[in-house]
Order: C-alpha cells, then structure tokens, then sequence
C-alpha cells in the first residue's frame, strides 16, 4: 500500500516479502525514501502473517514512523478479536522495521536507543541433527570448528506417548555423544520440543542430569504450561520454554511456575518493544532471556539489539549453516556478512545504524518473486493417530 507525500515524514508503503526458505520479511518506507526492514516470519504461515501485514499497512500509511509505541498499541488493542500468532508475528516484523527505521533516522544502532549496551559481544549456539550418536558427534565438531561454545539438539525424533525403554536410552545416547565432544567446557542444550508427555519429561530429566545439559527446552507443548511447574520441581536441570508464548501475559504463568530460561522469539512475540518487557518481567521473576531464533538475518539481527541492552540475556541461537534451512541461507539476505560473523563464539556489538545489518533488496525480491509456500511435515503414531512435531 502506497500514499502520496504530503510534505511531512510518514510511513508512504509496507511491504511483506516471502522469501525461502520459509520466511517473511517486511518492509517499510518513509516519505523521504528511507527504508526499515523487519522479520515477520511464522513458519508455515508465511502467507497468513503476509495478509496481517497487509491490513495492519491500511491504518499505518501517512502515519508519523517514529510513533512506534503508539502503533504497537494500536496494532495489538484497538480491536476487539487480538493476540495470537498471527497477528502477533505481523505486529512482530512491523515493529523492527520501525525501529530500524527510528535507528537510521539517528545515525545509530537500535541498542543505544534502548539505553545502551550493557555487554560488548553476545554467546551464541547452533542447532545440530543426527539421528544416531556418531551423526551427533560429527555434526557438533562442525559446530565447534566454525568456533562455537555452545549447541542445542532434539532430544528425540517422533516420540511415543509413553516413552520407551528404548526411546529414552536412544535420548541419553545422543546427549552423552554430545557431551563427550562438548568436553567440560561447552554446553549443549536439549529440546523436548513438546513432543513428551509430561510424565515422560518427568521420567527422563533424571537420566540426563548427570550429562548436565545446559537446559531443557519445551518439555511439554505450550498448552499445557499450567503443569510445567511439575517439571521444574523435578530436575535441577534448568527448564527453558516460550517459543510459542506471544505477549509478556503468556510468559507470566511460565515464570511464576519457576522455569530458568524464557525463549520469545522477536518474530512471534511482539517484536522489539514486546520482547523488552517480557526480559523484564523475567529479570523481576530471577530468570533469563534466551531468545528463539532459527529464522532469517533480520531477526537475528533484532535479537541482538535487544540482547546488547538487557543485562539478563543468557545466550542467542541462530540458525547460520542450520542443517534444515533448504533453498536459502541465513547470510544470502545481507550485502555485508562481516555484522554477522561469530568471534570465539560471539557475536560483537553490532555498531551499523538501526539493526545494524543492510539487507539486499534485489535478493530479497528476487526470493519473494520464487515463493513458495513451506509447511512442517505431519507425523503419526503407529497407531495412524497424530504425533506432535
């Protein structure tokens, strides 16, 4: 959507871009020419979030850009029916493109707007696949070769309601391969993934403590994060969750519960202005903020933004040389990878204007003219039932 200029700076077009592998970008365009970027992808509903992006643009366009509070307010409460993912990862990528927007208006990156930066480099992990120890093995020497400290693994492919003998010796297997290359002095992380039951989770987490992971992610789906308490009461692992929570309301039952580690993901839970509050929230409650991020180069970039300037970040995922990224690569979005590139596991401060990185406009559009629509595969149980993926 595009309005004329009035002589005055305003928001004159929004653009949502679906781009490979299975991401959503958007863009934003001032009066005078400027250009934020932001990330709105939710996986497998490229598209959806794209229609959000499209109807929220009606009430943006003419808009003052730097109002940025007010439209988040606007965008997330005016109407009656709100919340959600979809509406929240459209809220999501609109918001970083304004910031982006209000960080190149200034000249500086969009952390020094938000008080500055209270650390100079950020620890970072990769995700790792392998169905069977000797793959994990290798896949995370690849990990630690590209000089990172830290890693996160599935606990399990499709797992059994009940989880069996086999299926749990299986987990362990793969942790202690893991842990044997890891060494003492870097960390794997293992995602549940919602996969298990709770009573499974529960049957589990002493098996790994000896392995001493540096948490567990999801150990049971975000429905059920009124029992999660169980689960913290029953492994001094530390429990990690809240890729799939989207407003600071969400997360207060989880951390109440006692969880260690709180995950929104910039594309999903409100974007930068909403991620600000829940790292809050989650400091005042004695937990950490590692934020979810196998996604795209924007958002990657958001999440460090909001990580140089909050003291109670832990450590940021990113899904650079990923192993299910298909199509596309994290830096094939980027005319200058140097922003994004790890420093004995860390990234540094990110000292461009707004998000700090540029984006390549000709290979987003080039991507988005490509399109095509990713969804996650369907499992089932031996049974024919469904499994959760």
């Amino acid at each position: 959507m595009t309005v004329p200029d009035e002589g005055r700076i305003t928001i004159a077009r929004v653009e949502a871009l679906p781009v490979a592998p299975r991401w959503l970008f958007v863009r934003i365009e001032t009066s005078d020419g400027l250009v934020g970027w932001g990330e709105a992808s939710l996986e497998g509903y490229a598209d959806v979030v794209a229609a959000a992006v499209e109807q929220f643009a009606g009430y943006l366009v003419g808009k003052d850009p730097m109002r940025i509070e007010d439209h988040w307010q606007v965008l997330t409460k005016s109407q009656f029916y709100r919340g959600g993912p979809v509406l929240s990862s459209a809220v999501s990528g609109i918001d970083q493109a304004l910031w982006d927007l209000a960080g190149r208006r200034a000249g500086v990156p969009v952390h020094e707007l938000l008080g500055g930066a209270v650390r100079d480099r950020i620890r970072a992990y990769g995700w790792v696949g392998g169905d069977d120890p000797s793959q994990v093995a290798d896949h995370i020497s690849a990990q630690v070769e590209v000089g990172l400290t830290a890693v996160k693994m599935n606990a399990s492919g499709r797992m059994s309601r009940n989880g069996s003998v086999a299926e749990l010796d299986g987990v362990v297997a793969r942790v202690a391969s893991a842990r044997e290359v890891l060494g003492p002095d870097r960390d794997v992380a293992v995602d549940l993934h919602g996969r298990f039951t709770l009573a499974t989770a529960r049957r589990l987490a002493p098996l790994l403590e000896p392995l001493h992971p540096f948490f567990l992610e999801e150990p049971v789906v975000p429905e059920n994060t009124h029992v999660i308490e169980r689960m913290v009461d029953t492994t001094s692992i530390p429990i990690a969750t809240g890729e799939r929570l989207y407003s600071r309301q969400e997360f207060l039952p989880v951390l109440r519960a006692g969880v260690a580690i709180v995950q929104p993901d910039l594309s999903h839970a409100g974007g930068i202005s909403e991620v600000r509050r829940i790292a809050a929230l989650a400091e005042a409650h004695d937990a950490m903020i590692a934020p979810h991020c196998p996604l795209g180069p924007i958002a990657l970039a958001a999440c460090l933004q909001v990580a140089f300037t909050t003291p109670n970040h832990l450590i940021q995922e990113q899904s650079i040389g990923i192993h299910y990224n298909k199509g596309a690569e994290v830096l094939d979005y980027v005319m200058d990878t140097e922003p994004l590139k790890f420093v004995d596991g860390c990234f540094e401060r990110l000292t461009g204007p707004g998000l700090g990185i540029e984006i390549d406009e000709s290979a987003v559009r080039d991507a988005a003219r490509r399109w095509k629509t990713w969804q996650n595969p369907i499992w089932r149980h031996a049974d024919g039932s469904l499994a959760e993926w």
